[in-house]
């Protein structure tokens, strides 16, 4: 047999082999038949290849009919999803909320009409008298309770400094989706010119409207920027046109499946409408990588001429052990978000989960089939003849990545302490972070009801729509009512009470904060209102109260969260290499490679640097449950990258025995790979980043730069290094937990095989990753070069 350049000409077929049936051969390298050469997890393996390849056109035309219905089933699903959800359901605020929504609906407007008398005062007749035609038309309108204005009130808070401007506020009854019904019917025909007034539309409802609209058209946007830039990517790496086109296939699949998911899942609870975009993330950025590590597995077995169904077999019992730990460790970094009361987070683990598990099994299922039925064909349509020059030297391949590892575990001692040194310099602005909650500057400046708001913000007194709202329960006489007004009206962060307003035995006080509605005055305000003495029960909510509930139901779950994550991750990885101490420098290196992130966090979308550049709006604060969002899906994503790494290194020690070279030979065979991951990933996180709604802009370019630092520093440089230093111990496990992995662990049994007469060749790009000229990489190196680094 001729030699092969896979990335050029591809693989060389057996005589008379059909590679749409991939032959009856069933030995792979080194003679391993199909079944997986040994016992255990080979074996069991073997089996899933003869299940996956037996019927490839039947699996296919299933996985069409099943995406065809999950169109379907989750057509619709933006239309049913809320853009709340970050308060606590259990907390003392929300308990209040409902009950000041039932029995005081004007206490809780989520509408705001701003009134504008351009250089009139608000108190002219005739701008009174047409404000109250609007509000008593606001009045009789379906849907609406609760109105009231500056004009029937005569609340200094409801009227601008300047004197040109005033409120109307009511509330729209129903859920979000009723409510946002309701704003939509109703703000055309309030919108605009109204005799002397100009009237603009703002409030919560019209905030979490506008924010929902924003996010699905930004989502279109993203995928139409994300699909074509990440196939082009795919292109490079693979050169094969028919090879790019897997994992994208993959990708699509994932995602539509969730979307059915999430449609189910909106018939019996409530699902956030930022639960889409990171649907769309990480059903490409994880489809891609679980595809790239099997096709490009696959294409290295076809290259020592092995026939499609043994490259299957070798590939599923390597590759697609690695696939299936990756989703895994994942799903398990999303599934800690479950923990939490409020479905903003819930949602992202319904959907995070949802569409890691679907883009496993579709490339442990439909993309062997796929390749199965394609067989040498998934080489065909090489664009990047087009652009080669000559031949490259297969012995040359990821090279540069060897001799990096090289380099760096000769200095490990220097490499380690300076990268941990620099991750953690980039992570100190952290320390400062100041929490607060989802409001109208998380809009466009150019927004409406952010321009409303930041008119109330900048012209009027206090806050008007952040007052703290106090809900008392219990028979009492004026008086009692009297002194308890007094009491808190005494407190340092008040600056007006309004009330009570008594029905039955309930009754409510609006309390009006001196500063921000959720500044650390207010916040502290909270406190001091629960505990005043009063001769009946008493619950506070509002704007701040919510957020103070939301800390502490965070801080209260942050450690079993944080406990379920690093105790499944150890026990998934210890199964996964058998050691002890590599599941702990996974977790802890994958814990520091997020510290950039967090560090950005803080100094961009807190501090405001870069806020021109990146058109948004700072708040000052960051909102209470991101940090938890951008922990577990990052920290996820590092555990992908970490376990392809240790599953190429744990084969070569288990081939070879020698813990250097393992390392070294690791980090070359998968550091480009890895990359060019990391590179596709990225790009489709600053897709997301490209969002107008500030929490999605940092949520995507937050995570692209933590995949990043990962994937080009913790594993490149960090790693290596520290397996270094920790030398041959790093295998170790005492003999009860050895016992116990040889049992129960995943791996590939049997004893360590030879070096092969020729290693597999490999894809120009993937092998080595795209280099700062975008000039692909040379193929692999081949069982000569490795048989003599190993001698």
């Amino acid at each position: 047999m001729s030699e092969v350049d896979g990335a050029d000409d591809g693989p060389a077929k057996r005589p008379g082999e059909d590679p749409g049936d991939g032959g009856s051969g069933e030995t792979g390298r080194g003679g391993a038949t199909e079944s997986g050469g040994g016992t255990g997890g080979g074996a069991r393996l073997g089996g899933w290849t003869r299940f996956v390849t037996a019927r490839p056109r039947l699996s296919l035309l299933v996985a069409l009919l099943l995406t065809a219905l999950a169109v379907v089933a989750g057509s619709g699903v933006a239309d049913r999803l809320g853009s709340g959800g970050w308060e606590d359901p259990t907390a003392q605020s929300t308990y209040a909320t409902k009950a000041l929504e039932r029995e005081f609906p004007a206490s809780q407007p989520n509408l705001l009409l701003l009134l504008d008398a351009g250089g009139a005062s608000v108190d002219d007749p005739s701008v009174a008298a047409e404000a109250k035609r609007i509000a008593a038309r606001l009045a009789a309108e379906p849907g609406v309770t609760g109105v009231g204005s500056y004009w029937q009130s005569g609340s200094p808070g409801l009227k601008a400094r300047d004197g040109h401007e005033a409120l109307i506020a009511a509330r729209l009854t129903g859920d979000e989706t009723a409510a946002a019904d309701t704003l939509d019917r109703l703000a055309p025909s309030y919108r605009g010119k109204s005799g002397p007034v100009d009237v603009e539309v703002g409030g919560p409802v019209a905030v979490r409207h506008e924010m929902q609209t924003t996010i699905k058209e930004d989502l279109t946007r993203a995928e139409m920027i994300a699909l074509p830039v990440t196939l082009l990517l795919l292109v490079m790496v693979f050169g094969s046109a028919v090879a790019a086109l897997l994992p994208l296939g993959v990708g699509i699949i994932a995602i539509l499946g969730t979307n059915a998911v999430l449609r189910g899942l909106t018939e019996v609870t409530d699902v956030s409408v930022f639960a889409m975009n990171l649907t769309t993330a990480l059903g490409l950025g994880l489809a891609i990588d679980y595809a790239l590590f099997i096709v490009r597995r696959f294409r290295e077995e076809l290259a020592t001429g092995a026939p499609p169904r043994a490259a299957i077999g070798v590939t599923l019992r390597t590759a697609g052990r690695t696939v299936l730990f990756s989703s895994l460790t994942v799903a398990v970094s999303l599934a800690a978000m479950l923990v939490f009361p409020q479905y903003f987070l819930r949602s992202f683990a319904y959907a995070g989960i949802a569409v890691v598990l679907l883009a496993a099994a579709a490339a442990l299922i439909l993309l062997p089939a796929a390749l199965m039925l394609l067989g040498d064909r998934v080489n065909s349509l090489d664009l990047r003849r087009l652009f080669r020059r000559g031949r490259q030297d297969p012995a040359d391949s990821g090279a540069a990545w060897g001799r990096m590892a090289a380099l760096v575990m000769r200095r490990a001692p220097l490499f380690a302490v300076a990268t941990t040194a620099g991750l953690i310099v980039l992570g100190l602005p952290f320390l400062g972070v100041k929490f607060g909650t989802a409001d109208d500057r998380q809009l466009p400046s150019g927004a409406e009801s952010h321009i409303v708001q930041q008119h109330i913000r900048d012209g009027f007194p206090g806050s008007p729509g952040g007052a703290l709202e106090v809900l008392a329960e219990g028979s009492a006489t004026r008086t009692e009512y009297a002194r308890y007004r007094e009491r808190i009206a005494a407190l340092p962060e008040v600056l007006r009470v309004d009330g009570p307003l008594v029905k039955g035995d309930a009754a409510y006080f609006s309390v009006l904060p001196e500063g921000e509605a959720v500044d650390e005055g207010a916040q502290r305000l909270v406190g001091e209102l629960r505990a005043a003495d009063a001769p009946f029960k008493t619950s506070v909510t509002g704007t701040a109260a919510v957020l103070v509930d939301s800390k502490h139901a965070i801080a209260d779950r942050l450690p079993w969260a944080a406990g379920f994550i690093a105790i499944v991750t150890l026990f998934l990885v210890f199964l996964l290499t058998g050691s002890v101490l590599i599941p702990v420098q996974a977790v802890l290196l994958n814990a520091l490679s997020l510290t950039a992130m967090f560090g950005a966090v803080v100094w961009v979308f807190q501090d405001g640097h870069l806020s021109g550049l990146l058109d948004f709006t700072s708040s000052g604060s960051i909102e209470t449950t991101l940090p938890v969002l951008m922990f577990c899906v990052a920290f996820g994503l590092s555990m992908d990258y970490g376990v392809f790494l240790l599953s190429r290194i744990k084969e070569e020690y288990d081939h070879t025995g020698d813990h250097r070279e393992a390392v070294r030979f690791g980090l070359q065979r998968t550091g480009g790979l890895i990359t060019a991951a990391a590179v596709i990933l990225a790009v489709v996180m600053v897709a997301i980043g490209t969002s107008r709604v500030a929490n999605t802009k940092m949520l995507g370019l937050g995570v692209a730069l933590a995949v990043l630092m990962d994937a080009m520093v913790v594993r490149s440089l960090l790693v290596p290094a520290v397996m270094r230093l920790t030398g041959t111990a790093t295998w170790w496990a005492p003999g009860p937990l050895r016992r116990f992995h040889d049992r129960f662990g995943l791996s590939e049994a049997g004893t360590p095989k030879p070096a092969p007469a020729a290693e597999p060749v490999a894809d120009a790009v993937s092998e080595a990753g795209p280099a700062p000229d975008a000039v692909p990489e040379e193929p692999a190196e081949s069982g000569r070069d490795r048989a003599e680094a190993r001698g």
